[in-house]
């Protein structure tokens, strides 16, 4: 083997180590070259806390969790702190910065998770990154009450790592809508962003939502109806990063239905899997999108406890291209939870979606979203779960497949309690999960593949408020693979290629 080549392989495994880049096994290999590379820990992990909320009654926590990861050394640190808030007219144009403050959270070692809290309508954005033994699988829970004013409810959100690219189907610009993109940027140079909707007709002409800037270190919420001057109740939300990367997530308040967070879908797929509506949802909606140049034709099944079913008079979706399509479900699990599967028919493209799940009636209503998700893969993970309120939905669309479930130690005490789970194939299976022995304050739950087919998951935290007396207080937090490890090929694998 020659010098370049040498290096090239020295360059590609720090690449791999310090960005999280994973090489995956493409379908139809005969296995050579996954037996040629070793998995390993990441090294270096980012994630970005969008500002929690812009209400004076908001009590905001967050929730720091590493899982111990074998290989990743005796070591490491990590911190959020602080971005600098941007002060802007709601179209994203910088007129002002904030000063970045000492860590908000400080997690000290792998399998203890670590808590920290704020209040009020000027909690800030978090930017925050972790190395060594607290890298992998890194995952930060930002988990915010709202008492009472437009949005009010339980809003909680997975902390993302920065991206170039994200689709969200399920936004809106109606008249009882406040919907909100949050783009927050961890990097030492400015970033610029497009903001491009689609609504029932196709792609929304505005030229507000091009060429946004955001400083480096800092955040910048973008308010939705601004960019259209004609309100549409569901719309789909595209964001790409010209230069530069950003973290982004949508916060949806309705005057009646409270508010949540609308985290990004899974990337555009012929099949896409919606975990975890609760058994007492009593209104659901599905949005979806495709991107491409072809329409898609889907088919519609509810994964229940029992098998799979077609929900009556919604059997299929036809999703013209570029267009924004909706379809109200209405109470479709009955009682029992469920999770929504489309699958193609025939020659379909590609497809991004998302729920709004409702609960409650009258005006004692709240809502939560569910975008399409990734497999739990080899490990997801989800911090700041309760003693009570917790929820895990477990779902295996194809065949079945068994899940190690992992409770940690408590954020103030606590021993971890493991159990697994087999979910049958074509069923959802909804439980309390495992909570630790002598549990003090929150902990997080792990969720490791161990056989069988995909499963995909979500967790939904409920909580009763003295403040808020009759309304179901809920979020939902989709549980995709977290990326840990990745794929770093053997001194002795040839790259010769990478020359060419």
């Amino acid at each position: 083997m020659n010098r370049t080549t040498l290096s090239l392989i020295a360059a590609a495994a720090a690449l791999a180590a310090v960005t999280g880049f994973a090489a995956a096994t493409a379908p139809g290999d005969d296995g050579d070259s996954a037996k040629a590379a070793a998995r390993l820990p990441v090294e270096r992990s980012s994630l970005l806390c969008p500002a929690p909320s812009t209400s004076d009654l908001a009590e905001t926590a967050y929730t720091s969790y590493t899982p111990v990861s074998k290989e990743s050394g005796s070591s490491g640190k990590a911190a959020l702190s602080s971005a600098t808030r941007e002060l802007t007219d709601g179209t994203g144009s910088g007129k002002g910065k904030g000063k970045a403050d000492k860590p908000v959270l400080s997690p000290l070692k792998p399998g203890k998770p670590v808590a920290g809290e704020s209040s009020g309508a000027e909690s800030p954005a978090l930017v925050g990154s972790a190395d060594g033994n607290l890298a992998p699988g890194w995952t930060v829970q930002q988990t915010t009450e709202v008492a009472a004013g437009t949005g009010r409810g339980l809003l909680g959100v997975n902390c993302s790592a920065p991206d170039t690219d994200f689709w969200f189907p399920g936004a809106s610009t109606a008249k009882e809508r406040s919907d909100y993109i949050h783009l927050t940027n961890p990097d030492d140079s400015a970033a610029v962003v497009d903001v491009q909707l689609y609504g029932a007709n196709g792609a929304i002409k505005s030229d507000v939502g091009e060429g946004i800037q955001v400083q480096p270190h800092s955040s910048v919420p973008v308010l939705l109806s601004t960019l259209t001057d004609k309100p549409q109740t569901n719309v789909t939300l595209h964001v790409t990063a010209r230069s530069g990367r950003v973290a982004a997530a949508v916060l949806a308040a309705d005057d009646k239905l409270g508010g949540d967070w609308l985290p990004a879908s899974a990337d555009p797929a012929g099949t896409v899997v919606l975990p975890g509506i609760p058994k007492d949802a009593t209104s659901v909606r599905l949005v979806a999108f495709t991107p491409g140049d072809n329409d898609a034709d889907l088919k519609v099944q509810l994964a229940s406890p029992t098998g799979r079913i077609t929900p009556a008079g919604h059997e299929s979706l036809h999703v013209k291209s570029g267009m924004t399509a909706a379809v109200d479900l209405g109470d479709v699990t009955r009682g029992e939870a469920g999770s929504l599967v489309l699958t193609p028919t025939g020659d379909s493209a590609p497809v991004v979606a998302a729920l709004r799940v409702v609960r409650g009636k009258g005006d004692d209503q709240e809502s939560a979203f569910i975008p399409a998700t990734r497999p739990v893969g080899a490990r997801a993970t989800v911090a700041d779960n309760r003693a009570k309120g917790s929820t895990l939905s477990l779902t295996a669309p194809g065949a079945a497949g068994t899940v190690k479930v992992t409770a940690s130690a408590g954020t103030e005490g606590g021993t971890p309690v493991t159990k697994t789970y087999t979910v049958k194939g074509g069923t959802t299976m909804s439980v309390r999960p495992p909570v630790p022995a002598g549990l003090k304050g929150s902990y997080a739950l792990t969720v490791e593949q161990v056989s069988g087919g995909q499963v995909y998951g979500s967790r939904m935290l409920d909580v009763s408020d003295a403040d808020v007396p009759g309304v179901p207080m809920f979020t939902v937090q989709t549980l995709p693979d977290d990326r840990g490890t990745v794929s770093v090929p053997h001194a002795d694998q040839d790259l010769s290629v990478l020359q060419k």
